[in-house]
């Protein structure tokens, strides 16, 4: 039963924030602002009347039933429990809109996937992972826009760092950073036996002007031709952008344009990206905190999932789910049952 106080605060809220609209026509900061802030909370508060309507109606009869008129009694004993069955539900449907929601939910997001432990079969691991998050940001009706991609030598990837963009895509993506195993024979691999290599991913919520402000002064940016195995990547002008954050020693490198101005653009962002990241986690030890006793710590290097190939089997660590999906879950069909199993335990916690 949820506390009747916390419902009456949700109310008032509600209240005091439509006099303040009111009250703030000739402001128009101010007014997009409570807008915002009043339509956000809107399904909460219809939700909590819902619910205290159904509560109401729940009490009317019980006191029918506990009362003397018995063809009334009959007929509220043939509806308490469908009233019942309606409150609960409401009840669910409150717990889950009270949960506190994470900010930078609604953000897009910079993912970050390399090659760990393993050579090539890590950066052919890499690489499939790259492809799962694509086919799932495709399927969601995101916009992934590759930044940089640095190729291996047999097929995989040894880096690549991409924007996607879409609605709440760090909501459902936030889960994945950390270290991913992968368990297989290797195409080179004569005796058959299992190899174990890694990849990491970060998936850090996009930084936007408003987040956070580069000053000129603590930036140093160095321009220089490109370098690579041949091909489309390698240019003839001083092209490739390399900018380096003073104060925290962060070095963001950005060569796959032609445009030395097109690679500045995009070095930024991803500087200005993980500058976010690296202040917010600064300021904030108790999100840090947080985080420790929900899924995971949020360490990067902390081993989050294991992909088997020879059963078939992926394990998510942090929750203890096994699906025998491995195959769907690589090619982003299967993804969407882990993430939500990991959102609904997050929330459960």
């Amino acid at each position: 039963m949820i506390k009747q106080d916390e419902l009456e605060k949700i109310q008032d809220k509600y209240k005091n924030l439509e006099n303040e609209l009111n009250q703030s026509v000739n402001d128009k900061d101010k007014y997009v602002s409570l807008s915002k802030e009043y339509a956000d909370l809107k399904p909460l508060y219809d939700q909590v009347n819902l619910y205290l309507a159904q509560q109401s109606e729940l009490e009317e009869l019980n006191s029918v039933i506990n009362g003397n008129d018995a063809d009334l009694i009959e007929i509220a004993k043939s509806e308490i429990n469908n009233v019942k069955e309606k409150l609960l539900a409401a009840e669910n449907v409150l717990k889950e809109l009270m949960i506190p929601k994470d900010p930078l939910d609604k953000k897009n997001v910079i993912l970050e996937v390399r090659a760990g432990t393993g050579g090539d079969e890590a950066a052919l691991f890499a690489n499939d992972l790259l492809r799962m998050y694509q086919r799932y940001a495709e399927n969601q009706g995101w916009k992934i826009e590759y930044i940089s991609i640095s190729d291996s030598e047999k097929g995989g990837i040894k880096e690549a760092v991409a924007k996607i963009s879409g609605s709440s895509v760090y909501s459902k993506l936030k889960f994945e950073s950390g270290v991913h195993r992968v368990q297989r024979v290797p195409e080179t691999e004569s005796q058959g036996r299992v190899h174990t290599s890694a990849a990491s991913v970060v998936v850090l919520p996009e930084a936007e002007d408003l987040d956070i402000q580069v000053d000129d002064k603590d930036i140093r940016v160095d321009v220089f031709r490109s370098s690579g195995a041949g091909g489309q990547h390698v240019n003839t002008t001083d092209s490739a952008v390399r900018i380096t954050h003073l104060p925290s020693g962060i070095v963001v490198q950005q060569q796959d344009e032609k445009s030395q101005h097109k690679n500045k653009a995009k070095a930024m962002l991803v500087l200005k990206t993980r500058l976010y990241d690296f202040e917010r986690k600064k300021q904030d030890d108790d999100i840090a905190d947080k985080r420790k006793s929900q899924i995971g710590s949020g360490d990067r290097s902390e081993r989050i999932r294991t992909y088997n190939f020879p059963q078939g089997r992926v394990t998510d660590h942090r929750i203890n789910l096994t699906l025998y999906k491995l195959e769907q879950i690589l090619n982003s069909t299967g993804l969407e049952e882990v993430i939500t199993n990991l959102i609904l335990e997050d929330q459960e916690r």
